[in-house]
This record gives C-alpha cells, structure tokens and sequence, in this order.
C-alpha cells in the first residue's frame, strides 16, 4: 500500500449501533448514575464469570479501590510486575502500602511465581498479578502462593477482558480482578474500569469506597435508621469513582460484539507471526499452552541492532509503534521514594528490546502488510 494515513498502535471501533446507544441514553432520564451502570455490571460479570461488578471512572481507579477493599494500608507490602503501566503500583501508594517489585518470566513478560516467593516477608498482604498483552499469569502457581501465605490476590485484567487460563474466563479466578476500558483495550466506554469479585463483603466496600463511603442501606448505618427516607450516612472515606449511564450505554453496545474484537485480535496475531517467525533479530511473542490469550497488545523483541533506530524508523514510516511498558520502579518518583537500588534483570532486558506494533480490530490486512514490510526493512 502507500502509506497516507498514520496507523495507530491501537484504537477504539465504534459503529453506528454504540451511536445510537449513547444517543438514547442522552434522551433519557439517566445521563450520570442510573439503570445502565448496574446493567453494564451484570453483563460484564455474567460474560466472566463473576458474581458482582463495581463500575468505576477508569481503570486505575478499580486498582485503587481493589487495594482499599484488600484492606491495604501503611506496612502492609504487595508484590507486583515492573512491566506494567504505573497504576498497577501507585495504587498500592494510594493506600500508603509499599509496591514490591517481582521480576518477570523472560517467555511471557508476566511476573514470575518464584521470585514472588523470593519477595514474600512477614508484612506482605497481597499480589498484584498483571495479565500482561492478555496473556494471562501463571494463576495455579500464584494462587497456591497466596494460600501458603494468606495473601489476597488481585488480578489486574486491564488487558485480558476476554482472555481465560486453563478453561476459566479471567474474572473469574481470584479475590478481586480489575479491567479498564480505555479506547485502546478490548472494549470502550471512552474512560472506565471495573472491578469484579465474587465475594460479598467486598463487593460493599468496593461499592462504598466508589461512592465517597455513603450508603442508604439500614443494615450498615450506624445508626440503623429507616423512619426518613431521604437519609444517608457515610461510613467510610471513600471517593467520587462514579462512571456514568452515557459511557456504560456505549459499554453495554460494545460487549455485543467484545468475542469478535478478540477474534480479529487473534487473526492479526497470527499473520505477524508467521511473517516474523523465521526473522532473524526478532523475538514474536511466546504463547504459554493452555492459555487463551486476548492480545491487548504484539509486542517484539528487537535482538539485533538498535531498537531505537528501528523505533524511529517506524515512527518516521507513519507507524504509531510504541514501548509497554518503562520499568515501573525505575521512573524517577521510584527512584527517589527507596527503588533506585532495585533490579530485575529480565524486565530491563525485556524493556531493551521491546516494540509495541499496531494492533486493533481494525486494522486492515493491508495496513498490516505494511507495517510488517516496513518493519522488515528495519531489522
């Protein structure tokens, strides 16, 4: 193809139906907090495996109320990834708990179940699992880990809505598991999160922490009043994470059709890999056996030569290839709150040599084929 138009490393696919969705939902009664919130829950939740969903106003803001629900405060430490966006570790900050940083297994980018073992001491509360590009963690390993150690486990999903290990829909594993709904990722609902969780006394603190820690439910009011029906109480310091009706219309409209983006996923996924497979110089994502994964994002390993320069060519060739993700813990605040001393080795290998390249339901084969042509002519 000529290349005229900038190719993305990912975007959103909205069709004349998620329109439509949003433009009923803004001639209704409800534009913030109404019937679609807890609509677009239970269809979330149904589609996991999950029991409750707990909408919120980002992904981050899921992670941070998952950590509050865990009941993460100061001393307490959660092992997490390096390799992941920074929210997966400042939400732990957020509760002024302590990130500790596990290395990655170099085949899978995901955190390695045995240097958590390495990592666990007699404060550590809870492991921050990322399912990283959508391939799903080792969870059998993990979850036996947090057994022998009474840890609670959160799964960050922002990037495997779809995905499932070993037959089980993500969202349906662990204590807690948190999504987000960035344009980027699976589906959309423009900013959005949520956290999924089959047990029922989270599940109230993840809805009171959402909602400023108010509730009008008697049974948990302090005072137990029901003779005014306009009464509330707050119970807890919780935060305004409120999504609205409008972004879950737009959500409920995309989870018609969250199989079919996956599908498209997985088909780009393999025509990359079998253009790249016998390249020398490039390293094409591992696939662990029994996983299914999601592929948020295809990430290479650029193994010969400078991948800056194979970045910038990219960039320069009108391709929106990016790098997922800078090592948490060596990002200035990090380095400057007691992690300049910290090292995993397979991260900062891994962060050497990685390429992001465009991936999305659509991007035509023939966008494809140009960027896999131009990437050949990188390396």
């Amino acid at each position: 193809m000529s290349q005229t138009k900038y190719i993305p490393y990912g975007r959103q696919c909205i069709n004349e139906e998620d329109i439509q969705a949003v433009i009923e939902t803004l001639r209704s009664d409800y534009l913030t907090t109404g019937p679609k919130i807890e609509e677009f829950e239970q269809k979330v939740a149904s589609y996991c495996g999950a029991r409750y969903g707990v909408a919120v106003s980002n992904g981050t803001a899921a992670l941070h109320i998952a950590c509050m629900a865990a009941g993460i405060g100061p001393g307490d430490e959660v092992i997490t990834t390096p390799v992941t966006f920074v929210a997966s570790a400042n939400c732990v900050l957020y509760c002024g708990g302590t990130p500790v940083f596990a290395d990655i297994d170099a085949e899978t980018y995901n955190i390695d179940p045995e240097d958590i073992r390495r990592k666990i001491t007699d404060r550590t509360k809870a492991i921050v699992a990322v399912h990283f590009t959508g391939q799903p963690c080792e969870m059998d390993e993990i979850r036996l880990i947090a057994k022998e150690h009474n840890l609670i486990v959160i799964e960050d999903g922002a990037h495997a809505l779809g995905a499932d290990y070993k037959g089980k829909k993500i969202g349906s594993i662990s204590d807690m598991t948190t999504l987000s709904f960035h344009p980027v990722k699976h589906i959309t609902t423009a900013e959005g999160g949520m956290v999924l969780t089959d047990n029922e006394e989270l599940y109230r603190k993840l809805c009171l922490a959402r909602t400023h820690g108010i509730t009008r439910d008697t049974a948990l009011m302090e005072s137990g009043r029901s003779d005014e029906p306009w009464y509330y109480e707050q119970i807890s310091l919780g935060y305004n994470y409120r999504i609205t009706d409008i972004q879950c219309a737009l959500g409920i409209s995309q989870m018609n059709r969250l199989d079919e983006f996956v599908e498209k996923r997985r088909r780009l996924v393999q025509r990359y890999n079998e253009a790249f497979q016998n390249v020398s110089g490039i390293i094409t994502p591992y696939q662990r056996e029994g996983c299914y994964n999601s592929y948020h994002l295809y990430v290479i390993q650029i193994t010969e030569g400078s991948r800056k320069e194979v970045f910038q060519a990219l960039r320069s060739a009108g391709i929106g290839v990016n790098v997922h993700y800078i090592p948490v813990y060596t990002q200035p605040y990090y380095r400057s709150h007691g992690y300049a001393d910290v090292c995993c080795p397979n991260a900062e290998r891994y962060y050497q040599r990685a390429i992001s390249l465009p991936l999305y339901p659509e991007l035509t084969y023939e966008e494809q084929d140009y960027v896999i042509e131009q990437v050949l002519r990188c390396v």
